[in-house]
Order: C-alpha cells, then sequence, then structure tokens
C-alpha cells in the first residue's frame, strides 16, 4: 500500500526523513481492525517526529499520521481516535504507557491503517471525511481544554494564545459556539484579521496588553507567550496548557500564581467518549474544522513543508 514514512530523523532538516512510497499491509492483532483511510489530518506531531522528538530510532521506518477517517471492514463511515492505551478511571490519556498512531504503532498517513476495535467513533453524515479527519488531535484537544479543563460557564471570557495553528482555530470556532467571549493573538495581521472572521471578539498582537484580565487563557505557544498569559489572567482563573511550540522552558513568577490563586492545567488529548461528543457537538452547531487546503497523500511533502514554514491557518488534510 502507499504511505508517508518517516525513515530517518534531523532536527534542523526534517523534511529529509520523510520518504513516500510502497510499504506491506498493516499487521492486525487480535482486538484491533483496519480502517480504510479516506482523509487524514497533518499535525505539528508529525513534523516533530521528522525531528526526532517522542519516536525512538529503532521504531524506524513507522507511518506518519495521528488522524484519519475512512471505512471500518464493514463499510461504516468512521472516525479514528489515536490514542492507544488503557482507560484509567475512564480515561485512556491518564495510562503512563500509552502512545498515539505514528509513535509505536504505524500511523494514518497510508491506505490502510490498523487500530483497536474500541477506538472506532462513528462518523456523522453530515460531517464530510475530511472535516472528521481533523478531529482526533487538533480539535478533541482543544474540545477537553475548553469543556473540561478549563471549567468555564457561558459567556466567560478566553484568551486564545497563537491564533492560526490548528488547536487555536478550534478552539476559537469551538469557544464561539459554546457561548464564550474569545480573544486571541497573534504576530500576523493576516492570521488576526482571520481569527476575527472565525467568531473571535477581539483580536491583539502578541504580547500585547488587554483591556481587562481574562477568566482563562488556552496555551499551546510556550515560552514565547507564558508571560504574557499569566499576567493576562484574573485571580482565580486558569492557564490550561497542551503544548509549547516556542520552547518547554519558561521562567515563572510563581507570586503570580500562589498569591492570586491562579491555576496551571496540563491537558493532553481526549478520551475516546470525547471524540464521539465532539462530533455530536459539530453536527448539533452546524461548526466545521477550518481547513487551510486539501492535497492528495501523493503530496504530503507539500503539506509538510507549509507547516514547517508557517505558512498555515487551520488544518492540513490529506486525502487518499
Amino acid at each position: 500500500m502507499f504511505a508517508v514514512t518517516a525513515t530517518q530523523t534531523d532536527p534542523d532538516n526534517p523534511l529529509k526523513g520523510l520518504t513516500l512510497g510502497e510499504r506491506p499491509d498493516p499487521t492486525v492483532p487480535d482486538g484491533w481492525t483496519t480502517v480504510t483511510v479516506k482523509a487524514a489530518a497533518l499535525n505539528r506531531h508529525d513534523l516533530w517526529t521528522l525531528k526526532g522528538v517522542g519516536v525512538r530510532q529503532d521504531r524506524l521506518p513507522i507511518i506518519l499520521g495521528c488522524d484519519a477517517s475512512g471505512l471500518d471492514e464493514n463499510g461504516n463511515e468512521v472516525i479514528v481516535h489515536s490514542v492507544i492505551g488503557t482507560p484509567v478511571n475512564g480515561d485512556e490519556t491518564l495510562d503512563p504507557r500509552r502512545s498515539l498512531l505514528s509513535e509505536v504503532h504505524d500511523g494514518t498517513f497510508a491506505e490502510k491503517v490498523a487500530v483497536p476495535k474500541r477506538n472506532l467513533v462513528p462518523k456523522p453524515a453530515a460531517i464530510s471525511f475530511e472535516e472528521a479527519a481533523c478531529l482526533p488531535t487538533a480539535w478533541l484537544t482543544a474540545y477537553r481544554m475548553l469543556f473540561d479543563k478549563a471549567a468555564l460557564e457561558p459567556g466567560s471570557t478566553v484568551l486564545v494564545q497563537g491564533a492560526g495553528g490548528g488547536v487555536a482555530t478550534a478552539l476559537i470556532a469551538l469557544g464561539r459556539a459554546g457561548g464564550f467571549r474569545i480573544w486571541a493573538t497573534s504576530r500576523s495581521e493576516e492570521k488576526r484579521a482571520r481569527a476575527l472572521e472565525l467568531g473571535a471578539d477581539q483580536v491583539f498582537e502578541s504580547g500585547a496588553r488587554l483591556p481587562e484580565r481574562v477568566d482563562a487563557v488556552m496555551e499551546s505557544v510556550g515560552a514565547a507567550t507564558w508571560d504574557h498569559s499569566l499576567s493576562s489572567l484574573r485571580p482565580g482563573g486558569r492557564i490550561v496548557i497542551c503544548g509549547a511550540t516556542s520552547g518547554l522552558v519558561a521562567p515563572t513568577q510563581l507570586a503570580q500564581v500562589f498569591f492570586l490563586q491562579r491555576s496551571i492545567i496540563g491537558s493532553t488529548m481526549g478520551t475516546r467518549e470525547q471524540l464521539a461528543r465532539l462530533a455530536v457537538f459539530l453536527e448539533q452547531t452546524g461548526v466545521r474544522p477550518i481547513i487551510d487546503r486539501v492535497l492528495s497523500l501523493t503530496q504530503a511533502e507539500e503539506g509538510f513543508a507549509a507547516m514547517h514554514e508557517g505558512d498555515v491557518f487551520g488544518k492540513i488534510v490529506f486525502t487518499v
């Protein structure tokens, strides 16, 4: 089968290890099944894998891709939940041995992918395969951040740092539909304008002083925005952080945390049940993922290059 594979890693030139071509069909362990992939979405996780982050060298070559939608063995339209793990108190993301597709097991950038049977979620007919492929990583992460970890009521003010990426655009769209007042930041004037079109109430340059402090901050940028996130938060508010694309180490004035009783909440992906509810949420509200571009899987290098250069607003989707 045709697949997109990481054959080597290079932190400075990640695309060097991107290989397109034939790979063996997936093996199917007991309790697993195969999905014929119709669409798969690109995530920064895939670029990090090519940089050597989060993947062991003895796992190479490995098929890339966390997200997919397609047809199960009975022809049913499904979405693939990419977290491979045993639920702990009903939450597989709490399994210390969990992994994502493309970390231990081959991923979704292929004609077929093998996954545990429990990882399949029905795809609503109203959502296209391309839209559904955007949900399992970026949109599920955003859904959990907003509606679970942030513990907010509708009408609350939420600051989204770094408008433009997959998680950030999902946060804006979901937050608007959920009744939150959404503020967003970006260094790019174009991305700030597009955030307004997407539903943000106000947009600001990165690091700009805000009109008032917010109830929660959604963080995926990390070091570059951390100080601004903390200073923008009201007393008793929450920062929910799911990643750190600009750097993992950020100095923190601890008095700003304990004296003002602010909370810093980590969030990673989401459960299968949350993915199923996210799909229903989109079906009921009419909200749809923002897709930057749709490319054939044979054009995967173009998509990876765009993400590497930061030339993206929303999700890049590959069709198979």
